[in-house]
This record gives C-alpha cells, structure tokens and sequence, in this order.
C-alpha cells in the first residue's frame, strides 16, 4: 500500500502558478503515478495527468501546454507544476498511483 503525502497548492489569481508536492513510499512506479483534481461540487476525480515508470509523462487536454508532472526520485517525490492558472483549476488536487490509494489532497483555488 503507497503511502502519500502532498503539499504545496494555495490560492492565486488567474494567468498565476501553482507546483503542489507529492512524497511517496511503498510504491513500485508499476503504475506510474497520475495527479487528479476534484472539482467543487462534483464526486468524481478527473485525471489531470501521469507520470510513467520511465519518466514519460501524459496530460488530459485541459492541462496540455499549461502543466507539467516531474519526479525527483531521490526524494521520493512527485511535483505537478501548474501555469498560466484558470478559475477552472480550482479544486482539491490528489496524487495516486492507482486510484485506490490517495494523497490527502490540496486544495487549489483560483480567483481574481
């Protein structure tokens, strides 16, 4: 079972950035590890984007261009850089690896 544990998040204005943080342990990269976000109001954590085994890394179209997942494995963690911020980012934002086992989640805001 992973264990997660993120930081970082906020609160900015839109065109603004944000790199949340996420420190991992017991996990084997099989699956690599995907950032999600759930939105206010909605249940359900949409993929935001993963980074693979080998470092290769896939974005859903909201985020291409705009986000980047980087790991530093020496630290056992995982970053999601966010750029040029929309109001529609705001959400909580997780790491997991498999979507069973969940960081504790980051809040984002976005407003002007």
């Amino acid at each position: 079972q992973a264990q997660l544990v993120q930081s970082g998040g906020g609160s900015v204005q839109p065109g603004g950035s944000l790199t949340l943080a996420c420190v991992h342990s017991g996990h084997d990269w099989a699956s690599g590890m995907g950032w999600y976000r759930q939105a206010p109001g909605k249940v359900e954590r949409e993929l935001v984007g993963v980074i693979t085994r080998s470092g290769s890394t896939h974005f859903a179209a909201f985020a291409k261009g705009r986000f980047n997942i980087s790991r530093d494995d020496a630290k056992n963690t995982v970053y999601l850089q966010m750029n040029a911020l929309e109001i529609s980012d705001t959400g909580v934002y997780y790491c997991s690896p498999d979507r069973r086992d969940w960081g504790q989640g980051t809040q984002v805001t976005v407003s002007s």
